[in-house]
């Protein structure tokens, strides 16, 4: 398996460093899921998902036969390759390269299926017909697109199985573009996590939407009580939580709308608008150099040379608040200076 799919923003942020490397909003967690969490720990007996899994349906829609929770978005990866072990399979590009990694873990053969740079569109005609399983993202890491409905609808079909992974649809206000209610697509599988929105990297809690006969293929494949009980509690209080999305969404467009400018008076810098936390840029000819340099004076960036279809000159930056802002700005004038 190539090493660089596995590669992903934690790698790069070091402690003490100012991160700007993973593309989590800092302190958007609740101060009630933590009370969540603790009760949780309270418990005497295995980890119970059923009130988790009618939270989420109720959530989306959709019946609880239609959800599967997660150890984490990632899980479902994994274990979508895994169960259905497909020949061929289209993962389009540059996105989250786990999805890859787990398709070439079970040997199927990976079409890279390139987004159109400008503005890093998804071309539903470009996926290859004889693909069995089709992964995208949406809003997409690491470019920040939002794919349309329309497109992903194009997408699916009763001959594959095409996986939305949607960890930063919270980041969307309304969530315009999102297949998570659409269990008339045939097909159709959604991943969602609580990473992103509620600052939850370390439970590992996330879920699965799809077809009810998929959802049981997937439950027979997994080990039994894959998610723990903290999960299941967050999973079951963040379906219904409405109020941490819209505030952290507000806030990261407030924050995206202040780190953008900073970037359009850099010269050299190009940045392309974003509908989740983070923002692409192309710094070309220096990539490297301004990673090096940017660690040097204490600061944290994703290079994005793993990502299929970007190089050492593409680099990934999270959305902070402005006095981080500034301080990453400052870092790159004196590195574009010189």
């Amino acid at each position: 398996m190539n090493d660089a799919l596995r590669v992903h923003g934690d790698r790069h942020a070091e402690p003490g460093l100012l991160d700007f490397a993973v593309n989590i909003w800092p302190g958007a967690r609740p101060g009630w899921l933590r009370e969540v969490l603790v009760a949780a720990l309270d418990e005497e007996s295995y980890p119970d998902e059923r009130p988790a899994v009618a939270a989420i349906a109720a959530r989306h829609g959709r019946p609880p036969e239609e959800v599967l929770l997660l150890n984490g978005a990632c899980e479902g990866f994994w274990l979508l390759a895994h169960a259905l072990r497909p020949r061929a399979a289209a993962c389009v590009h540059p996105s989250f390269t786990e999805p890859e990694a787990a398709l070439r873990a079970v040997g199927a053969e990976v079409h890279r299926v390139q987004r159109r740079p400008d503005p890093w569109a998804l071309v539903p005609a470009d996926v290859p017909a004889t693909a069995e399983l089709v992964v995208t993202g949406n809003p997409n890491n690491p470019t920040g697109t939002l794919d349309p409905a329309g497109a992903l609808e194009e997408l699916a079909s009763p001959a594959r199985v095409t996986m939305v992974d949607e960890s930063f649809m919270e980041f969307v206000p309304g969530e315009p573009g999102s297949v998570a209610a659409r269990s008339d697509l045939p097909g159709l599988v959604v991943v969602r996590s609580l990473t992103k929105a509620w600052t939850l990297p370390g439970v590992r809690a996330g879920y699965l939407l799809a077809s009810a006969d998929l959802v049981e293929r997937l439950a027979a494949a997994r080990q039994p009580w894959s998610v723990n009980a903290l999960a299941c509690a967050a999973l079951e209080h963040c379906a219904t939580d409405r109020e941490t999305p819209a505030r952290v969404a507000a806030e990261v467009a407030a924050c995206q709308t202040d780190l953008l400018a900073r970037l359009a008076a850099l010269t050299g810098v190009r940045a392309w608008t974003s509908a989740a936390n983070f923002i692409l840029i192309e710094i070309p000819g220096c990539g490297e150099a301004v990673v090096a340099g940017l660690r040097d004076r204490g600061i944290a960036v994703r290079p994005c040379h793993t990502f299929p279809g970007l190089t050492a000159d593409h680099l990934r930056i999270a959305v902070r608040h402005p006095p981080e802002h500034a301080r990453l700005a400052t870092a790159l004038a004196e590195l574009l200076d010189h």
